[in-house]
């Protein structure tokens, strides 16, 4: 549950300080497992933008027990369109992901849900529904603040996890309403819509003495400042890829 409005996983406009203070916004993981619902996308994918507007959907306010990330990989690079948002570490992260689900191929779009491999997305919505439905494996904190620089400050906290297990802390720092004339390649002529693209994404932190927590800043573009953005966190067996409990903060933005 977000600090700033009860219930809701999901609420925007959390800072309430003047533009010449510090603002912050925060969350915290409830009693059910939220749905960690990673899609990797390309630019360069025809077949990727029904699978973009697909996550922009569960994603949506209205579903609190998703927490969405767009993570566009860069091994379709070479075909015409290098993607703006796609980073060699995400590509790595979904050959781990594969890895972890006994596969060896990787392809666009790709869903995984709680860190399990979603290889038919017209089953996402019973995925979700089945990882949502699980109690808690962590409690997950983050707090926010945002000075007047737009310097962005995170720190994100976890506990309670199982005593079995390797679990890591993931943190992540997400931006909706995003859009690209795409000029070349297989998307020639589109523009493409995205949210819940990932802008930063922070090394894991290991836990210690049953808890994990990290803290890190991050220098947010005009833009970003105006229109706000997400922060995440999660919990990940590494020895499973089982996701073990997740949050968001929802859309942060001033005003």
């Amino acid at each position: 549950m977000t600090g700033c409005v009860g219930r809701a996983l999901l609420a925007a406009a959390c800072l309430g300080a003047t533009a010449a203070h510090a603002q912050s916004c925060s969350a915290v993981s409830g009693p059910r497992r939220a749905a960690l619902v990673e899609l990797y996308t390309s630019e360069g994918c025809s077949s990727c933008p029904p699978a973009d507007r697909q996550l922009g959907l569960v994603g949506a306010p209205v579903n609190g027990n998703v927490v969405a990330l767009a993570l566009h990989v860069n091994f379709w690079d070479h075909i015409g369109w290098k993607d703006p948002f796609a980073r060699a570490e995400f590509t790595e992260r979904q050959r781990w992901l594969v890895g972890a689900n006994g596969g060896r191929t990787l392809y666009t779009p790709h869903f995984f849900v709680g860190g399990a491999e979603v290889g038919d997305r017209s089953r996402l919505g019973e995925a979700i529904r089945q990882a949502s439905s699980r109690p808690a494996g962590a409690v997950v904190r983050i707090n926010v603040s945002r000075a007047a620089d737009a310097s962005l400050a995170l720190r994100a906290s976890a506990a309670d996890v199982p005593p079995k297990g390797q679990p890591v802390l993931h943190a992540a720092v997400t931006e909706n309403g995003l859009s690209t004339r795409v000029t070349a390649g297989e998307n020639r002529g589109a523009t493409l819509a995205h949210d819940h693209v990932v802008r930063h994404w922070f090394k894991p932190v290991a836990f210690l003495a049953g808890a994990a927590e990290m803290a890190q800043s991050v220098t947010l573009s005009p833009e970003q400042a105006k229109k706000g953005v997400a922060v995440v966190a999660f919990v990940q067996d590494t020895r499973t890829g089982e996701v073990l409990q997740a949050v968001t903060t929802g859309v942060c933005r001033a005003g």
